[in-house]
């Protein structure tokens, strides 16, 4: 074979050719595994850091606090990844900057003014979605039961060991105005819900006084 005035040999183009596609192989695999095995080790290092802090703040809980028969009732409305609620690095940064700032007796969020609503909204576009159903009934003309709950953002510092994990709480607008355990305490389904009863009363008192830390969800159902 002659090239641009070079003669080859056809075998030495064709192993060369081979090696160079083996090399090309070797390289991507070799790449592909390191970055595997980097992402496992960094997965691994951040869970023990989270467990070892007993911070687990890379998700959001949306509950819903329910006062009827004499009980304190909490649901899980959603629970999803920090990133799937709030669609901004910025964003997630200043609930993060926010949630360490809470303190066992203050757990609703200390967010900076200007930040309130749109951080807020994120959540609020999220649960929204859950009760789209009863919006168009309303919209279709059929009967449906309107409430009005109050969202706001909170980092609890729960438990015997005081883990700290991000929530966005809804509870009854009307109730968080005039909340009925200032200074007694409802029936608990578990021990450890007598926190939540702390969480709710500093957010009543948060409301009367600061009224932008929270957003108002009006839900059909």
């Amino acid at each position: 074979m002659i090239l641009f005035g070079l003669e080859l040999n056809g075998n030495e183009v064709a192993t060369d050719y081979t090696k160079r596609i083996v090399t090309t192989i070797l390289v991507a695999a070799t790449t592909s595994l390191a970055t595997f095995l980097f992402t496992w080790w960094w997965a691994r290092r951040r869970a023990h850091q989270q467990w070892a802090s007993k911070e687990f703040l890379d998700r959001i809980i949306v509950s819903l606090n329910i006062f009827t028969d004499g009980y304190l009732k909490i649901r899980t409305v959603l629970e999803r990844s920090i990133d799937e609620i709030f669609l901004n690095k910025i964003a997630i940064e200043k609930v993060w900057i926010a949630a360490r700032a809470t303190t066992l007796d203050k757990p609703v969020m200390p967010i900076a003014q200007e930040d309130r609503w749109f951080l807020l909204n994120f959540v609020l576009n999220a649960v929204a979605e859950h009760f789209v159903a009863g919006h168009i009934r309303q919209d279709a003309g059929q009967p449906v039961t309107t409430v009005k709950y109050a969202l706001f953002l909170t980092c609890e510092l729960v438990g015997e060991e005081r883990i700290r994990k991000v929530r966005a709480m809804l509870m009854r607008a009307d109730l968080l105005k005039d909340f009925p355990y200032k200074d007694t305490m409802p029936n608990l389904e578990n021990p450890w819900h007598s926190d939540r009863i702390v969480t709710l009363r500093q957010a009543a008192e948060l409301y009367q006084k600061e009224p932008d830390n929270f957003l108002v969800l009006e839900v059909c159902v």
